[in-house]
């Protein structure tokens, strides 16, 4: 088949419809290929081989009879490994939940499978989910398919892996700080964190609940920004489980419509300083934008420090002291990534109330800050991180060198609940791929689709990492 195994999740589902291909030949192929990849990658934790053909079966005959067809029907898909499917181990990379068994499909799942989509298995993620590397006791490293002495970024690295790969269409992740946009970067994929509340983050772990809920969401990945559109759009909607669920209908953007928007190219000494390579594919983004008829011109924000701030003090004191007693009794099993991530989170005096409580009300008005300096200037655009993927080994929490200098770029959308794309624009001198941020306002999501897609098109077929050589 000659589109395999790096073909659109879109390209796939028209081949089914067309009957030109079978769901059980698409499954068969995906198959084959994690079979041979996974060896070297390890982005799988759970391969549900058995049950991907069952599936696979029951939509072909689906088709055969003339049944109507949702929009995935036998697309195949992978999710990351902290979201729950009924039967699936889903461990989010601890020996803590390791015969942890989902008994139920979290609603993002039950909605990917009505629409006919078939899941996989579910990927590798770094314990609890709190390190830009997936690594953990439980399930070992994932690799960079672009090059294997490289990390693949967390914490939905297994899911970036397995997509870049080719051995999904296209899945789930969830970002709490970049977790789906630093993975997508690093391995060449397209990622959506998605404004709190579109996508429900109900049968997620940790569970997103509380005064700062909306710190973390789940949203789709794939190799280009219409699949990223079309699982979107299947998986958005209104839950009961998450408070933060909106009703917002979706909406769609021509490119046409948007010609003359203006586009910011984010500055902010907040942010720090990415790499010659990494600002070079920010400017290439906005020269490509502005050759489409976009308008794009510098961006100030002065405030992001504060929200910088602001993010680590609920991603790291209150999470880190919510989190560490689960611990309890159990220090020898917690990989080295998370007693890291622990030790710089709760090293300082506990937290007060009052102190919560202000910084609960700053964010609210920062947020309102940003809002008000973009209201005529409703998409930036910015690097996904200060430069490619890592070598394995070499992310940490540490000052200076570490995550709260390098994702800065990421990590203050979570503050405001801010919606992101990553698209991938260049490759770096080492062969690594590199990624552009579009940001847009909260519930704009489609319209940084949008960009992102004029931003896509513009730059040319997607480039294929060479597995087989990394």
């Amino acid at each position: 088949m000659s589109f395999f195994p790096y073909h659109a999740l879109t390209e796939i589902a028209q081949e089914i419809r067309s009957k030109n291909v079978s769901p059980v030949e698409i499954i068969e192929l995906h198959l084959k290929r994690i079979e041979a990849v996974q060896p070297s990658l390890n982005a799988f934790v759970h391969l549900d081989a058995e049950g991907a053909r069952q599936q696979a079966r029951v939509a072909e005959r689906s088709l055969s009879h003339g049944a109507q067809l949702g929009p995935l029907r036998g697309v195949p898909l992978t999710v990351k490994s902290c979201i729950d499917v009924a039967g699936w181990p889903c461990p989010a990379g601890s020996l803590l939940r390791k015969d942890y068994v989902a008994k139920h499909d979290a609603p993002l799942v039950s909605r990917l499978k009505s629409a006919g989509a078939i899941l996989l298995g579910n990927t590798n993620t770094p314990e609890f989910l709190m390190a830009y590397e997936t690594d953990n006791l439980l399930t070992g490293k994932t690799s960079n398919p672009w090059d294997l002495a490289y990390s693949s970024g967390g914490s939905s690295g297994g899911e970036a892996a397995a997509i870049a790969a080719g051995c999904s269409a296209g899945g789930v992740g969830s970002d709490g700080g970049g977790s789906i946009r630093v993975p997508a970067h690093f391995c060449g994929v397209c990622g959506l964190k998605p404004t709190p509340g579109r996508v429900p983050g109900t049968g997620h772990f940790p569970p997103g609940a509380g005064a700062f809920s909306w710190i973390g969401v789940v949203g789709p990945m794939a190799r280009t920004i219409a699949d990223v559109r079309a699982l979107f759009e299947v998986m958005a909607g209104p839950d009961a489980g998450d408070a933060l669920s909106a009703p917002v209908p979706l909406r769609a953007y021509r490119e046409g419509d948007l010609r003359g928007t203006r586009i910011g190219i984010l500055e902010s000494e907040g942010l720090g300083v990415a790499t010659p390579e990494t600002r070079a594919a920010v400017a290439r983004a906005a020269k490509l934008l502005c050759e489409r008829g976009f308008t794009v011109e510098p961006f100030q924000l002065n405030c992001l420090d504060r929200a910088l701030d602001l993010w680590w003090f609920f991603f790291g004191p209150v999470i880190g002291n919510l989190i560490q007693h689960r611990f309890a009794g159990h220090e020898n099993q917690i990989s080295p990534m998370l007693c890291e991530y622990l030790s710089c989170a709760t090293s300082g005096n506990s937290i007060t109330l009052d102190q919560f409580t202000k910084a609960c009300a700053e964010r609210d008005l920062l947020r309102a800050e940003i809002l008000r300096r973009m209201q005529d200037t409703p998409v930036l655009l910015s690097p996904v991180s200060t430069g490619p993927a890592f070598r394995h080994g070499q992310g940490n929490y540490f000052p200076g060198t570490g995550y709260r200098d390098t994702m800065r770029f990421s990590q203050w959308l979570n503050l405001a609940g801010f919606p992101g794309v990553s698209v991938p624009v260049a490759v770096s001198n080492e062969g690594l791929p590199i990624g552009v941020q579009v940001i847009a306002r909260p519930f704009e999501d489609e319209l940084a689709l949008a960009v992102a897609e004029a931003i896509e098109q513009a730059r040319g077929p997607w480039q294929a990492p060479l597995l087989e050589n990394a």
